[in-house]
């Protein structure tokens, strides 16, 4: 009977023993596993499938093997940043509608993403905070018109967007951009704006609108351009130029099907110490635009 008892207790022992192990295996499984998101298009921005055996990974100019590649899923949180200087006063009325159109189209599709909006003419306001309400939402972009006299504050906002998605340590994150080729009048030089977007983890997206003022070729304008080439595609997003303000809706409409349809790469990495500085990620693909972070993915915590 005393030898029956003690195999029992025995066996539960190792029981407890092995589900307290599992997390932990668990936990260092995951550690030596790299993930990152991507999105394959078409020249003209239409989404395309990906598959395992079309993506290969690089840390460092070092291959990685590639475990899987899934379809990315769970809510994102998005920041929304608008110019609502004098520059954007002849398209307005397009970006607003482009606006209702990609909220309703990233809500319709994700119900839990979570999506702030903020105007940077003159300073950065938050027109609505992080939120998946629509009716919250439509009523900050009713809010957005033309400040006469005011010049964009892009950089700025930028910043300020990716200073409070570190904070909120979201799974993923995008910053999306709508501008105009105005006055920039932050001061930021863009070396400082692309290391908040690194650490960030967000991946940026910008709409330009080109039939405004055209801006003089100051600092701030040259800051802001590499900010918008770089940024954009060092952390796996987009800049598109706009010619027409009615074609705004549909450009934007493009980039929600793009955030919409991001795949997550998870590939296999040895231990180190010193986490890598540099990734690649290429796609063997006929005519497909792979959109990848080209910076480390963030650690989260």
């Amino acid at each position: 009977m005393f030898t029956r008892v003690f195999a029992i207790r025995a066996a539960a022992a190792m029981g407890l023993i092995a589900a307290l192990g599992a997390p932990a295996a668990a936990q260092e499984a995951a550690a030596r596993e790299g993930r990152v998101y991507v999105s394959v298009t078409d020249k003209d921005g239409k989404v395309l499938p990906l598959a395992p055996a079309e993506v290969t990974i690089s840390e460092d100019g070092r291959k990685r093997e590639v475990l899987r590649v899934e379809k990315a899923s769970g809510p994102v949180q998005i920041a929304l940043l608008v110019d609502d200087s004098q520059a954007i006063q002849s398209g307005a009325n397009d970006v607003r509608n482009a606006l209702k159109q990609f909220i309703a189209k990233v809500l319709d599709a994700s119900p839990d993403t979570q999506i702030a909006l903020i105007s940077y003419g003159e300073r950065p306001v938050l027109l609505t905070d992080y939120t998946n309400s629509r009716v919250m939402l439509e009523r900050g972009i009713s809010r957005i018109f033309a400040r006469q006299g005011a010049g964009a504050y892009m950089l700025e906002a930028i910043v300020s967007a990716a200073r409070g998605i570190v904070k909120r340590d979201p799974a993923r994150s995008h910053i999306v951009v709508v501008g105009t080729d105005g006055v920039e009048f932050s001061n930021d030089h863009y070396e400082r704006v692309l290391d908040q977007i690194a650490e960030s983890g967000a991946t940026l997206w910008a709409l330009t609108l080109t039939d405004g003022p055209r801006a003089s070729d100051s600092e701030e304008v040259r800051n802001r351009a590499m900010v918008l080439g770089r940024g954009t595609k060092e952390s796996g997003g987009r800049h598109d130029q706009v010619l027409a303000n009615s074609a705004a809706p549909l450009i934007l409409g493009k980039v929600a099907d793009t955030i919409l349809n991001h795949y997550v790469v998870v590939y296999g990495r040895p231990d180190a110490l010193v986490p890598p500085k540099k990734i690649d990620v290429d796609v063997r693909k006929p005519g497909a635009k792979v959109l990848a972070p080209s910076f480390a993915p963030r650690v989260r915590k």
